[in-house]
């Protein structure tokens, strides 16, 4: 087998991983990859060590880690007066407590049958981060995007986190328990067709493959979901860096400043800002030359700490206010603290693969999306390292709270859909294609085991409020939001 193919069978998991998503194997032209249909009969293969049916069993194992000591554990690092308010948006209901929660399920995930063809996956896959954004030439597309946990790994976990995902949303919006399959199987079944379809098409093809806000609607069958489409696209052309301006800003000594909103927007100590600002500078030679130009052009007026997310609570995380040639010429950027992946320790041990956190989210945000910011780059402050982009950026998404089940369903397939393009365009399409067939075996695993992980997240979530009551775990509900 050449590199890309080469299984390499790890003791501590028992599974043959498939370096897919390893650099390793594209550094030449000189050399033939496998053929296509060869990949696609490897990947049938793999139904006899990992039968499709295997991937719908869940129950709590004996000696599984604790929840609450897990989300403890996740706290280190972590800036300390926010962590109630991390708590208090975990607790706002299982949902909430699902998105804050992706090193459990890697945890869990990890001690599952899963078949060791690894592209990069988002590692972070739920409902919430699919959503808007603007492509470089400022049209509305929708794709994943939220790549904090983006690492090589088992295209399963993407897939499971997704489907659990949408169970939760739908118990959680009151749909009856056949609404939540239906919407599960929409999923799957979305995701298995799109990801046949493009393993078909010429490497290059598949990577152009996109959905804009017209795309998006024609996929849309419920009129339900077409009329939030609308809100969301609405919500999303309002959020540029310059109608952000009188929200987020006030004048001070005759100069814009960054408004301070207690305990979600502070201001860092004067050292602390200057060092922010040099290592803008350093991300400065992270962007390709034209970018760099471009953005070398603004003088940085302002940075704040600003509070995002539900998981990331915590970690740091700035706004950079820039002015350009003018007052109105305006550009918010924004500084997120990158950590290693929750996917990495079960892929490859203790050790990091990659040297800077912040590096290994950008690329792998290109390599998943089929456009991206322009303005992504990296740098560090000291031993902290920081993914870069534009804060303002045309940003929305679709509200699955209160959803109605006909829409959840839509919504999840489109959800589906988009995730399987993001792996065709890694690598490993056409043996996770030969692996799922063309018929509803994998569509009806995985809404047997969203069902019951979903029972896992509430018991996880109730675990969680208990922890709270007793004092266990700080929670500021006041200013959670």
């Amino acid at each position: 087998m050449d590199a890309a193919h080469r299984p390499d069978t790890r003791p501590d998991s028992g599974h043959t991983v498939f370096a897919t998503g390893d650099h390793a194997g594209y550094v030449t032209l000189r050399r033939a990859g496998r053929p296509r249909r060869e990949r696609y009969e490897m990947g049938r293969a793999l139904r006899d060590a990992t039968p499709r049916t295997s991937l719908a069993d869940w129950s709590p194992p004996a000696g599984r880690a604790d929840p609450v000591e897990l989300i403890r554990s996740a706290h280190a690092g972590r800036v300390d007066w926010l962590i109630p308010v991390r708590i208090a948006r975990m607790a706002a209901s299982p949902y909430a407590f699902l998105r804050g929660s992706a090193n459990i399920m890697a945890a869990d995930f990890a001690a599952l049958p899963y078949t060791g063809i690894t592209p990069i996956i988002c590692g972070d896959a739920h409902l919430g981060n699919f959503g808007f954004y603007a492509s470089p030439e400022r049209q509305l597309v929708f794709d994943l995007n939220d790549f904090d946990e983006a690492h090589p790994g088992p295209w399963e976990w993407d897939l499971r986190r997704l489907v659990v995902s949408v169970w939760v949303a739908g118990r959680q919006n009151g749909s009856a328990e056949k609404d939540c399959a239906n919407a599960v199987q929409e999923c799957v079944s979305s995701y298995r067709v799109q990801l046949a379809t493009l393993s078909e098409q010429p490497l290059l093809a598949r990577s152009f493959d996109r959905l804009d806000v017209e795309g998006m609607r024609s996929a849309a069958e419920s009129a339900k979901l077409r009329a939030e489409i609308g809100r969301a696209e609405r919500r999303a052309r309002r959020r540029t860096s310059d109608r952000a301006l009188p929200r987020f800003t006030e004048q001070h000594d005759g100069r814009l400043r960054i408004v301070q909103e207690p305990p979600l927007i502070t201001r860092p100590q004067p050292h602390d800002a200057e060092r922010l600002a040099e290592a803008l500078d350093s991300y400065l030679r992270t962007l390709p030359p034209h970018w760099a130009r471009i953005l070398g052009g603004y003088t940085l007026v302002d940075v704040a700490h600003k509070v995002v997310g539900v998981g990331s609570v915590g970690l740091r995380a700035y706004v950079a206010l820039l002015e350009g040639s003018s007052a109105d010429d305006v550009l918010f950027l924004q500084l997120k603290q990158a950590r290693r992946s929750v996917v990495a320790p079960f892929q490859h041990g203790d050790q990091a693969r990659h040297s800077h956190q912040g590096q290994r989210v950008v690329e792998y945000q290109q390599a998943l999306q089929t456009v991206s910011d322009p303005l992504l780059g990296w740098t560090a402050v000291g031993e902290t390292q920081y993914y870069v982009r534009q804060f303002r950026d045309m940003k929305g998404a679709i509200t699955v709270e209160g959803i109605s089940a006909d829409a959840l369903a839509d919504y999840a397939g489109i959800c589906g859909s988009l995730l399987a393009k993001s792996h065709a365009r890694t690598s490993g399409a056409s043996m996770i294609a030969g692996y799922v067939g063309s018929g509803d075996k994998l569509d009806e695993a995985l809404c047997r085991f969203a069902r019951s992980y979903a029972d896992q997240v509430e018991s996880d979530h109730a675990a969680l409020l208990r922890a709270v009551d007793a004092g266990v775990l700080p929670c500021d509900r006041e200013h959670a939001y």
